[in-house]
């Protein structure tokens, strides 16, 4: 590093500052938090004896909303405006001694180290938008005499803590909708939709499985989809405007007039977005799964089920286990009508086979002449007797006990 600063009586060194920069002390840190420490340094590089008054550090973090009208000759002047400040931060990182006015740095690189604690209330998640943005930002300005002042910024990432595992956002979704498909007295038919999920809230990467039952009886082929929305609301001199995106979709199977189809599960992956947005009063950013059926000349039949995108991850097993039984239970519950509690004994193939179909198979035999045939025929009929015959009842008893004897002959009773 450079020499140490001293303090000068008179302002006579403007000098020339060849670099002005701003670095974090975790540059791989993604994202900071309520309550966390950023801390970093100023780095300054002088190509000569350089004269300041005061080197600060501001750091601000703000939402802000607003849109200009549409005429373009009052452009320049927004139609509407909102502000909201969460972050207001001042430091002075190099003073001159008291009673001077001017501090000397001499030339040679100069590091100075900041430090401040981000508010303990909750700040907003950092997000950028087409009508507004949340931004937090850290500001290094060099006073000096006779110039104008210097400054070098960086922004920064805020992120709320949005906890999927509480009550609320584990709360399976349910909807159902029906829709008659047709234009006045020329009606084909209703086509109904249920869906579902498990639970509410889902996080980036996360593959949400979606439940659905699709029955069309209308006398149209439809496509069943789901769609993963972003809507963006922003509010600024009370008026509203809303952006809405869909960021992920995903495609069915054809269904044909008087067919069903069900989702036992079907995937929606959710892609790298923003986490909602919920506590902001003029941004506001929320999630939502569209499950909707594109029927030709009619309009599609759409359900929306509440999504939170979170940044604390689903860690727990108990609920969704539970879940998961309980969805289980609800759809395999007709097996225990219909399951034996002994099992049953084969039919017997005299039951099922006619005797007409009997005699086809079983061709008559003439007693052959020669020795030869004395040989074969009797195998072949007897094979075909015993053709349609039933096989050995069932029984839970075993006929033939370990302790029978390797010698001993073995009859099948037939």
């Amino acid at each position: 590093m450079g020499g140490e600063a001293r303090s000068v009586a008179t302002a006579g060194f403007e000098g020339r500052v060849k670099s002005l920069g701003l670095v974090f002390e975790d540059e791989r840190k993604g994202c900071y938090s309520s309550g966390e420490t950023v801390a970093g340094h100023v780095l300054l590089e002088a190509a000569e004896p350089v004269a300041l008054r005061a080197l600060r550090l501001e750091a601000q973090g703000r939402a802000i909303a607003a849109w200009g009208p549409s005429t373009p000759l009052s452009a320049a002047v927004p139609a509407a405006a909102s502000e909201v400040e969460y972050l207001n931060v001042r430091l002075s990182l190099r003073e001159p001694p008291a009673g001077e006015n001017i501090l000397l740095l001499q030339p040679g690189k100069h590091e100075f180290p900041f430090s401040f604690q981000l508010p303990s209330e909750p700040l907003v998640t950092s997000f950028t938008g087409k009508y507004g943005s949340i931004q937090y930002c850290v500001r290094a300005v060099l006073e000096r005499p006779k110039v104008p002042d210097e400054s070098v910024k960086r922004e920064f990432q805020v992120v709320s803590p949005i906890d999927v595992n509480t009550p609320a956002l584990l709360t399976p979704v349910l909807k159902t909708q029906e829709k008659m498909v047709g234009c006045w007295i020329f009606t084909s038919g209703p086509v109904s939709l249920s869906a579902k999920i498990e639970r509410k809230g889902y996080c980036n990467g996360e593959a949400i499985p979606i439940y659905a039952e699709i029955e069309n009886c209308s006398s149209r082929l439809i496509v069943p989809k789901a769609a993963i929305f972003q809507t963006q609301t922003y509010l600024a001199s009370g008026k509203t405007k809303t952006v809405r995106h869909m960021v992920a979709n995903v495609r069915g199977n054809h269904i044909a007039s008087g067919s069903t189809d069900t989702w036992n599960g079907k995937t929606l992956k959710i892609p790298p977005v923003t986490p909602s947005i919920l506590d902001c009063c003029v941004i506001r950013v929320d999630y939502s799964l569209a499950v909707y059926i594109h029927i030709p000349g009619a309009k599609k039949l759409m359900l929306e089920l509440p999504l939170v995108i979170g940044t604390i991850p689903y860690n727990g097993f108990s609920s969704r286990n539970s879940s998961i039984a309980s969805q289980f239970s609800m759809d395999m519950s007709w097996l225990t009508l219909t399951l034996p509690e002994q099992p049953e004994a084969p039919p017997n193939y005299a039951d099922v086979v006619s005797e007409e179909e009997f005699s086809r198979h079983v061709p008559s035999y003439t007693q052959p002449s020669g020795g030869e045939g004395e040989a074969c025929c009797p195998v072949f009929a007897c094979i075909q007797e015993f053709r349609f015959q039933p096989p050995p009842l069932y029984s839970e008893v075993d006929p033939h006990p370990g302790d029978v004897e390797e010698t001993q002959p073995v009859s099948f009773i037939l």
